[in-house]
């Protein structure tokens, strides 16, 4: 545990000193306030889901930038060889680098509630669709930065495994869209593996414990990849 927490505190720092992340900070508060305000000013409601089917769009464009350095940046520097013949594992490294992106999307789900804060003064909130949204978006975006660090993981270049990162995750995006032109069993089958779509009754204030179950799943497989995928390079 000393070794995840060591190079979880290393990639935030990495984070806050990177203007990689402040851009993608400014770029991901500017689109979902202008959304906010453009929502509530035109159909003066007080609901908070306009806002987080906002926020999903947006996660789209921000997470493959505050992921594409995760692994990349070590690889194209030559300190991937330092760090994987280091003391800790290559599931440790990983862990550790992904702790690191859980907890900015855990500061930028904490700093969204400043939006229902707003609603708040104009009308009563559905409690219950407000904190099940916000674990939603958490969920989901921590899906997505698994792919991320998947795909930073593929090369040494950030701006190529930034725009494999968004190929991939716009794949699993329109899974979703895809699903609702097909009918039956193959409509149903690929609803299944939407990861937008198992936000749905999560923003209806349910919580969808088999909904929680497969963003896990989800994540520990992309995990599971990276991991494999630097073992690989250790026995190159």
């Amino acid at each position: 545990m000393r070794r995840i927490a060591a190079i979880c505190r290393k990639e935030l720092q990495m984070y806050f000193f990177s203007p990689v992340a402040y851009v993608a900070f400014a770029f991901f508060f500017l689109i979902t306030g202008y959304f906010f305000s453009v929502d509530f000013l035109s159909s003066r409601v007080v609901d908070v889901r306009p806002l987080f089917g906002n926020m999903m769009l947006v996660y789209l464009f921000v997470i493959p930038l505050l992921t594409m350095r995760l692994m990349s940046d070590e690889l194209r520097q030559g300190t991937d060889e330092l760090l994987l013949t280091s003391p800790a594992s290559i599931g440790e490294i990983i862990i550790g680098k992904y702790l690191a992106t859980l907890t900015v999307q855990l500061l930028m789900s904490v700093c969204v509630l400043l939006y229902p804060l707003i609603l708040a003064k104009y009308g009563t909130l559905d409690q219950a669709v407000l904190w099940m949204s916000v674990l939603s978006m958490f969920l989901l975006g921590a899906a997505m930065m698994a792919v991320g660090l998947f795909a930073s993981s593929l090369t040494a270049h950030q701006m190529v495994s930034g725009i494999a990162g968004f190929g991939m995750i716009l794949l699993l995006w329109l899974v979703d869209w895809m699903g609702e032109s097909m009918f039956g069993k193959a409509k149903d089958l690929l609803t299944e593996f939407s990861i937008v779509g198992r936000t749905t009754n999560f923003q209806k204030g349910v919580f969808d414990l088999t909904g929680v179950i497969f963003y896990l799943t989800f994540i520990a497989l992309f995990i599971i990849l990276s991991i494999q995928l630097l073992a690989r390079k250790r026995w190159r």
